[in-house]
């Protein structure tokens, strides 16, 4: 039992350091674009910032540390499949074959949803709420917005719109694990919508416009969810009384 226990952890140190390896080689790679890519996250905010307008930097290491932790995350997202992949190999052993079937569509599912999620924050909520917060300057106030902060703020987008895109894998789960059913899901539809508005009202900006913008996906990706359920578990058998 003891053998067994140290063979698990070298190998969950083989795959952590496999997963390291490919997220500091990817990182090393885009080093030289670092600007560059803070200059992308950026583009939403200096699109919406009036003639002139520029961000600025309040700290003295901030304009190298920050294109540098953009650089950081795109690295873990380019490798973020590869680490998922050896996250995998690290459990697979224990699973049955049929859990098997389950988990790896599940594992690329929720990752293609993740980048889903960062996409629809940065190309369609990013220039509502930027136009809506500049628009909001009163007269006289030059919006100039530190990096850091900025970043901090895309970051919590980033998250949240990504966790919410997870919402059909974790109605499939839940309803493989049996924890739930479709029919209780859609009874319980009322409550989601409430707390998806609940949400919204919490990670966004205060106007109405980028609230709706995530309630309304997570609200649809809800339904979403429970339609792949319904056809992961298949419909229920109806039970068989004694004659």
């Amino acid at each position: 039992m003891n053998d067994s226990f140290i063979s698990h952890l070298i190998e969950l140190r083989s795959r952590l350091l496999r997963s390291f390896l490919a997220l500091l080689l990817v990182f090393l790679c885009l080093f030289p674009w670092a600007a560059d890519l803070y200059a992308l996250l950026a583009h939403p905010l200096l699109a919406k910032l009036p003639k002139g307008g520029q961000m600025i930097a309040t700290d003295v290491t901030t304009p190298f540390f920050v294109p540098l932790k953009v650089a950081l995350m795109v690295a873990f997202l380019v490798a973020l499949p590869y680490i998922l992949y050896q996250a995998w190999r690290f459990v697979s052993p224990g699973l049955y074959e049929h859990e098997k079937r389950l988990v790896l569509p599940l594992i690329a599912a929720s990752s293609a949803l993740f980048y889903c999620g960062m996409a629809f924050a940065y190309f369609a909520v990013f220039p509502v709420v930027f136009g809506f917060i500049t628009a909001s300057a009163p007269e006289g106030v030059a919006v100039m917005t530190d990096i850091d902060k900025y970043l901090s703020f895309v970051l919590t987008m980033f998250v949240a719109f990504g966790a919410t895109f997870q919402v059909p894998v974790a109605v499939v789960v839940l309803v493989r694990m049996k924890v739930v059913t479709p029919a209780k899901l859609r009874e319980i539809r009322p409550y989601v919508i409430v707390g998806a508005f609940v949400a919204g009202a919490i990670f966004t900006p205060p106007d109405v416009v980028s609230q709706f913008m995530l309630a309304v996906p997570l609200w649809l990706l809800y339904e979403a969810g429970i339609v792949v359920a319904g056809w992961v578990t298949g419909p229920t058998e109806p039970s068989t009384g004694s004659s």
